[in-house]
């Protein structure tokens, strides 16, 4: 029953970026249907569906887009929905006759997302690409690594799901509700580089004011501090310190009783090699979980850096439910919290198909309308069918 109930969403199936963005919208209360491509694909790591968790909480359907009942299929959604996403690369949604012009020429409310890597236009608009190509060219990927070494790869969280899928879901959002307002859709062009490029402008910030410097693993936030950084415990863990405010640092030297480093000191970065030696002396006496029982809850900015299979029992996440368990797999649980219209993982991922009867008889369709378009081979049939 999450804020966004009411809203129909139609989702043309892709990987990564998309398919979060729909695990957001449809988590949050939408009514997504996930159109998926009637044969197989080359759709990128190959995972059963029952793991591929961002297919939650939404059903999927296989339509042939190449045949013209299936663009017909679409564009009939497409006249009951409050917006349609697609994750292509330019022109492959005109070509088959489900772009911009024809779906909202069903209706004109329709919100239209388009997510790829390099936009809709450019030089590169035409290119292959994944997250670590689109942070490489917006700037992140420059700036996350060792002093000395290369360029180190991240999770793909900045480009992929946080340029990437939340930015669409965004701006997905934002134009519903003026679509709300003026009665017309529009179109969003939402590009992973452009969105991975716009969560760098605090650094861009930094770096202006003269505050941030080119050299890897020389700065405030990128591990160059030796308060905001992570160090080795005695059972070859770690825990990681973000002691940025004064206030916060004077409590850090205070609970690891540090005389050795003057507080003043703090941001001196001639002195910052020493004040690291110092951090790593200490911490490397006690072990990961006895620092987190001296550390945790104090005023430090300390905390445990857990493993995937430890995050969920941490107590502050058990607490709080940060992560779930649907149909046997622990997962994280939707988010953002909402005090009223709380959002819920309505399904686990499906197959194909599974509840393509029940989807599409809610979005209008007749049983003898779906019967024909199964036996057309136009729609993938039920997996129990």
């Amino acid at each position: 029953m999450g804020p966004l109930q009411g809203f129909k969403i139609i989702e043309i199936a892709g990987i990564g970026p998309g398919q979060f963005c729909g695990m957001l919208l449809a988590d949050m209360g939408a009514q997504v249907i996930r159109i998926d491509r009637l044969s197989d694909a080359d759709l990128g790591i190959p995972l059963p569906a029952k793991y591929n968790l961002m297919n939650r909480s939404r059903p999927t359907i296989a339509i042939d887009l190449k045949h013209a009942d299936g663009v017909e299929l679409v564009l009939r959604l497409c006249a009951d929905a409050d917006a349609l996403f697609e994750g292509f690369r330019p022109g492959v949604m005109e070509r088959l006759g489900i772009g911009p012009t024809e779906c909202l020429g069903r209706n004109k409310r329709l919100v239209y997302g388009r997510m790829t890597g390099w936009g809709q236009d450019g030089p590169l608009a035409d290119s292959v690409g994944h997250d670590g190509n689109y942070i490489a060219l917006a700037g992140p990927l420059a700036a996350i690594g060792t002093k000395d070494g290369q360029p180190v790869m991240p999770l793909n969280l900045v480009a992929d799901f946080g340029g990437g899928g939340v930015y669409l879901a965004m701006g997905m959002l934002a134009a519903m509700l003026e679509a709300g307002r003026s009665g017309e859709g529009q179109i969003i062009d939402a590009a992973m580089v452009d969105g991975a490029a716009s969560l760098m402008t605090l650094f861009y910030g930094l770096r202006a004011g003269g505050m941030w410097c080119e050299d890897r693993g020389s700065n405030l936030l990128d591990g160059g501090a030796p308060f905001y950084r992570t160090y080795a415990t005695k059972d070859r863990k770690s825990v990681v310190v973000c002691a940025i405010e004064r206030r916060f640092f004077h409590a850090l030297l205070e609970v690891l009783s540090i005389d050795e480093i003057d507080p003043n000191d703090q941001f001196d970065t001639a002195r910052w090699p020493e004040h690291a030696a110092c951090f790593e002396a200490v911490f490397v006496t006690k072990t990961r979980d006895e620092w987190s029982k001296l550390l945790e809850g104090s005023d430090a900015c300390f905390a445990p850096v857990l493993s995937m299979t430890e995050a969920p029992n941490h107590p502050h996440n058990k607490a709080r439910k940060t992560f779930v368990e649907c149909d046997g797999i622990v997962q994280p649980g939707p988010a953002p919290r909402f005090s009223r219209t709380r959002s819920e993982i309505k399904s686990p991922p499906a197959e194909p198909g599974t509840a393509g009867n029940e989807a599409l008889s809610e979005w209008g369709l007749s049983e003898v309308e779906i019967e024909r378009l199964q036996k057309a081979g136009v729609i993938g049939k039920p997996a129990n069918g």
